[in-house]
């Protein structure tokens, strides 16, 4: 496989590019006084307990409260350690009722005031504040060390048994007798005792660091902050995968460079600066699959597409076959299109990076061996990427139910905002539903106050219109109120936008 990351660096902004064998697979981007909080640590204050949520709001210093969820809180019997691509839960060993949360109330917890160390779990997200923890961690290129953790976790995404217990073993030979546990992450499949221990060894290092700008810093300060994206990429990427690194910034290639040296020296051959004419995300297309990634409308190689709907609540997948007609009989058809739709919108959802609730509307499979063939090609394809994930079987109304972590703003949110004159509903009056408004607006008005004339000031569609097609009503009005009506075009005004003025 040739896989390659592209690097574009401008003073404002830091995008990323992953492209496996020609084909974008995922975008990062970071923008001047927008970075991800993601992994940063705060000196936090309880500004409110909510025991029918069993949540609080912390005051971080950031634009809104963030939130802390009890299953997050320092001494709750419900704990959940999450990093990226590995997971284990203490819920159901202290007591859970099953699902990783046991009962506990916040109040025994927290109290208003309380000045507390937290850290971002997930960006905040459209009206939403950030998802916080009590549980911190910091992390290394093999290793996240987690505070109070108290155990050894490994990667999901390490299969071999043999590697697993390896490595658990390392770790644990080399750790002291601290509260502190460890997850070994993706990265470290093949790692030498020796590179773990340098691992561990920084990571202590780091931690003894937080710790003393915790007791030093005031309530809403930062504490520790993550490292910027491109040195993240790197240290977070699993490196066997990416062939070539390409950067167009010699600032940030010299940076990448040093970063490689020092903790990654096998990457350095594979990291080249790119001073080519030609911009660095027009190579492979991506600037035009970014573009198209905005739409809703995705196409299939046979000829169906998809309809990817984005909203507050969830997610919405809709499949069709569109032009393509098979070759054999109507079943066919539709299994091959669901089959192929498969593996493209899990393309878009990293691509999207869209998460939360998910709902695919496979066409209608009637039968059961189609059904099953779609949902494990799901399952596999579910299974190569990097957010956790949890998919359903088919119902019968051909629905499958998917959920997929998400820490940070889609594309979509990061790259566009709501439509001014539609605010987000994808849809506006027509002109005619517009006159007609006014026109009722016209009579409210004339039956409270006796004046000269109206002055209507409208966009130009609406002013044609009345001009036109619904001259006669302006003229009927006119007679029925007993005085005249002017209009006005204004061209800043959008479609559903307009003043009556009486004068």
């Amino acid at each position: 496989m040739n896989n390659e990351l592209l690097i574009n660096v401008t003073p404002r902004e830091t995008r990323i590019a992953y492209v496996e064998n020609g084909l974008l697979q995922d975008v990062f981007i970071e923008r001047s006084g927008k970075q991800s909080l993601v992994s940063n640590i705060y000196k936090g204050k309880v500004c409110r307990v909510l025991p029918g949520m069993q949540a609080a709001f912390v005051e971080v210093g950031l634009d809104r409260t963030a939130f802390l969820h009890v299953s997050d809180v320092a001494g709750s019997p419900a704990r959940t350690y999450f990093n990226g691509d590995s997971e284990t839960e203490a819920g159901n060993r202290n007591g859970g009722n099953g699902n990783g949360v046991a009962e506990c109330d916040i109040r025994e917890l927290l109290k208003e005031g309380d000045e507390i160390l937290v850290q971002v779990t997930k960006d905040p997200i459209g009206t939403k504040g950030a998802r916080l923890t009590m549980h911190l961690s910091v992390a290394s290129r093999f290793l996240v060390y987690m505070e109070n953790m108290g155990s050894i976790g490994i990667s999901q995404r390490i299969e071999s048994d043999e590697e697993r217990d390896r490595l658990r073993e390392l770790v644990r030979q080399e750790s002291d007798d601290s509260s502190g546990g460890y997850i070994v992450r993706t990265a470290a499949e093949g790692a030498s005792a020796e590179q773990l221990r340098a691992d561990m060894g920084f990571l202590q290092r780091l931690w003894r660091s937080v710790q003393r700008q915790a007791k030093e810093a005031a309530v809403g300060e930062i504490v520790h902050e993550d490292l910027p994206l491109v040195v993240r990429t790197i240290r977070d990427m699993t490196w066997t995968q990416v062939n070539k690194i390409r950067i167009d910034s010699r600032e940030a290639y010299k940076t990448a460079g040093e970063v490689a040296r020092k903790f990654i020296p096998e990457l350095l051959p594979r990291i080249e600066y790119y001073p080519g004419e030609r911009p660095i995300f027009d190579l492979y297309s991506v600037e035009d699959e970014i573009q198209r990634a905005l739409e809703r409308k995705v196409p299939l190689k046979s000829g169906g597409y998809l309809i990817i709907e984005q909203t507050e609540a969830m997610i919405t997948i809709d499949i069709n076959t569109g032009a393509y007609v098979g070759s054999r009989n109507l079943e066919e058809t539709i299994y091959k299109t669901n089959l192929e739709a498969v593996h493209t919108l899990m393309r878009q959802l990293r691509l999207r990076n869209l998460g939360g609730i998910i709902i695919i509307d496979f066409i209608d499979m009637e039968e059961d061996e189609h059904k099953r063939q779609v949902l494990r090609a799901l399952e596999k394809a579910v299974a190569l990427d990097t957010a956790k994930s949890v998919i359903t079987e088919v119902s019968p109304l051909g629905l499958v139910e998917m959920s997929r972590k998400r820490t940070r703003e889609s594309l979509g949110q990061l790259l566009c905002e709501s439509c001014p004159s539609c605010d987000g509903r994808g849809t506006v009056k027509t002109a005619k539903t517009v006159s007609y408004e006014i026109l009722r607006d016209i009579l409210r008005e004339a039956r409270q106050y006796d004046v000269k004339e109206y002055l209507v000031l409208a966009s130009r569609e609406v002013v044609e219109l009345f001009q036109d097609e619904e001259a006669a009503s302006i003229a009927e009005l006119e007679e029925f109120i007993g005085k005249p009506i002017r209009f006005q075009t204004e061209p800043l005004y959008f479609r559903d936008q307009f003043d009556v003025v009486l004068m």
